[in-house]
């Protein structure tokens, strides 16, 4: 069991469109099981471009639709102090992995592919969603939906109250 809550960050490029959506589905998740005091949740991008941001509309439709609501997010750029900060600090695709891993070159990370937890994962990555159809945004809720719950299944069983 871990001193204080377990870590959890989720990454992607901009924090616009897949993080943002894992950080509100698993904090959703984690609430539906009673277990907010045991995580502390949070998303971000490697890249700079929707720094102060809220989250794609259409990401944002698509979660409201579930019933998840997004509006009170903002992007953030994912910082050094991050890898140190989080237990487990979770990328959307093998590209954004490996521009975190560029951030803390050669040090030891909690980095690792979200996807790693999906229990029906066709490939390592969560597609992004941003430059196709609307489609896409519920293919990727429901890949970020599923695979949230066995991440909290996991980890429960793991650090579990």
């Amino acid at each position: 069991m871990l001193d204080g809550p377990v870590r959890i960050l989720f990454i992607c490029y901009g924090n616009l469109c897949r993080s943002p959506l894992a950080e509100a589905v698993f904090k959703h998740q984690v609430a539906q099981a009673g277990l907010r005091a045991a995580f502390e949740i949070a998303s971000a991008g490697v890249g700079v471009w929707h720094v102060g941001d809220p989250p794609d509309p259409r990401m944002c439709a698509t979660a409201l639709a579930h019933g998840i609501d997004m509006s009170r997010q903002r992007g953030r750029k994912l910082s050094p102090s991050d890898l140190h900060r989080h237990h487990l600090v979770l990328a959307m695709d093998r590209s954004v992995l490996a521009q975190a891993r560029q951030i803390v070159p050669g040090g030891s990370s909690p980095l690792a592919l979200f996807r790693h937890f999906d229990p029906a994962a066709d490939s390592p990555d969560v597609p992004d969603p941003f430059y196709g159809a609307d489609a896409g945004f519920e293919e990727v809720f429901a890949i970020v939906e599923r695979t949230s719950r066995a991440l909290l299944e996991q980890l429960s069983m793991r650090y579990g109250p």
